[in-house]
């Protein structure tokens, strides 16, 4: 696996965990919900834009190596 999708997946749900949890401390009063849910949108939303950057970067590197192949066949056809 990638290190940005384990690292994005982790994040996500390490973000989402800590908004659950900050619901339930709303719930009984406890003020510390406040900093858990604002830590827990910041840790889902980093994770969300490392699996988005993943996407991004197996896209482009599927790309790259599809101009390469292009370009070394141009080559070898030149070459003939």
């Amino acid at each position: 696996m990638n290190k940005y999708l384990v690292k994005g997946l982790s994040l996500a749900i390490t973000g989402i965990i800590a908004v659950y949890i900050s619901y339930d401390l709303m719930e009984a009063e406890n003020h510390w919900y406040k900093i858990l849910m604002t830590v827990g949108v910041i840790l889902f939303g980093y994770g969300f834009v490392l699996l988005v950057y993943r996407i991004f970067r197996k896209i482009d590197r599927k790309t790259l190596i599809d101009n390469r192949n292009k370009k070394q066949e141009e080559q070898n056809q030149e070459k003939e």
